[in-house]
């Protein structure tokens, strides 16, 4: 029982472990991130179609390969519209978004090079990255897109799934593969111009053999400003813990939490296990409190349509963070443990401290070792003096 309760207690602490940076980010570039708070993840690719887990279902032999690329056939995208997907992100009080440009399954959402992608395979027959773009950028939103490393469909990749290799220790298809996923990452940015890159699947090789370091010095050069998250195996500009709220603040300046909406990253019809509204906030306001960003994760369905639980949190979601919005944007990081009991947040000046209660105080609230002067008390959202 001693080993079981050891062995979960070291992969608990494993969740939110990031490579150290091997870089220092740039602090003007970093500002829109640190004072955005909040994006909307969306995973989005041809596992909507059977509503199966993201690449990982053929990766761990739960199905065929052959099975899963199937779902091509299925993925039509005919309810897509950008612009609604665009105003819910912007009604959720998100100041950015990140959309998954291509999964490690290889399937990319553009016409992509040397790589199976949706204009070409499936029938939604177009550029799907395109008028997202375009509808986040009219709505005063940063770009964010998404792309996995790993490729596990590409003919030059040792890994297929986990029992199968095409090859090992062949230097040629290896560099032809870098050839190939390097090219792809340019294509992404010289179309669309992302705000941020979000890398995945650094896991399976070292920096040198991503050639992180280099790619991170031409990404930067094709598109200035352009900031990068952790999983370019220590070449980002901000950590990125998954699911699981850090303990104490990452010793990071800029982190995001990625977090899904209910288990799954994509979209799974079985899956009704969804966050109350409630609980996220709970979940943002720790965040922030911190000095973080949360990314929640959406999975739209195959043709395009946010399933309407979905929509329904983002706009409860949205109604609480235009009520507190001087409380969460623009603000850093709020008291260290044991000063509050809650998440709290200060003002860019560091004049106005911001508690979050998440119940009505019915007598006194306890706050420890400020010793600063009080010069007024009011509830935020409605101005009311205590």
């Amino acid at each position: 029982m001693k080993k079981i309760t050891l062995l979960f207690l070291i992969l608990f602490a494993n969740i939110n472990f990031s490579f150290a940076q091997k870089v220092k980010p740039n602090e003007k570039e970093m500002q829109w991130f640190a004072d955005a708070k909040l994006g909307i993840f969306i995973h989005w690719g041809i596992y909507a179609v059977n509503g199966i887990d993201e690449s990982w279902s053929f990766f761990n032999n739960y199905i065929s390969y052959d099975d899963y690329m199937k779902q091509l056939s299925g993925f039509t995208a005919n309810n897509y519209h950008p612009d609604e997907w665009a105003k819910l992100i912007k009604e959720s009080g998100a100041k950015y978004a990140v959309l998954t440009a291509k999964h490690h399954d290889g399937v990319a959402l553009w016409d992509a090079p040397y790589s199976v992608d949706v204009v070409k395979k499936t029938p939604a027959g177009s550029d799907l990255i395109a008028p997202f773009v375009k509808e986040l950028r009219s709505n005063k939103l940063k770009v964010g897109l998404y792309f996995s490393l790993i490729d596990w469909s590409h003919p030059d990749y040792p890994v297929k799934t986990r029992t199968e290799k095409r090859y090992e220790n062949d230097s040629i298809r290896w560099e032809k593969f870098v050839h190939d996923y390097t090219g792809q990452v340019e294509d992404l940015v010289k179309k669309y111009q992302p705000d941020l890159l979000w890398f995945d699947g650094d896991w399976e090789h070292t920096a040198q053999e991503w050639h992180a370091r280099e790619l991170r010095n031409r990404l930067k050069e094709l598109k200035q400003g352009i900031i990068i998250n952790s999983r370019l195996k220590g070449y980002g500009d901000y950590a990125t813990p998954e699911q699981g709220i850090p303990v104490n603040r990452p010793k990071d300046k800029y982190w995001e939490l990625c977090m899904t909406i209910n288990d799954s990253w994509g979209y799974q019809p079985n899956d009704k296990n969804y966050k109350t509204a409630n609980q996220i906030i709970r979940i943002f306001s720790d965040v922030i409190s911190k000095g973080g960003n949360l990314l929640l994760d959406i999975g739209p369905k195959a043709d395009g349509t946010i399933p309407q639980e979905q929509v329904q949190v983002l706009k409860e979601l949205g109604r609480w963070t235009q009520k507190h919005k001087e409380a969460i944007y623009g603000t850093r990081a709020g008291l260290p443990a044991g000063y509050f009991y809650g998440p709290s947040t200060l003002s860019a000046d560091s004049t106005v401290l911001y508690l979050f209660l998440p119940y009505k105080p019915v007598k006194n609230i306890v706050l420890r070792g400020v010793k600063n002067k009080i010069n007024r008390i009011w509830v935020v959202g409605n101005g009311t003096k205590l």
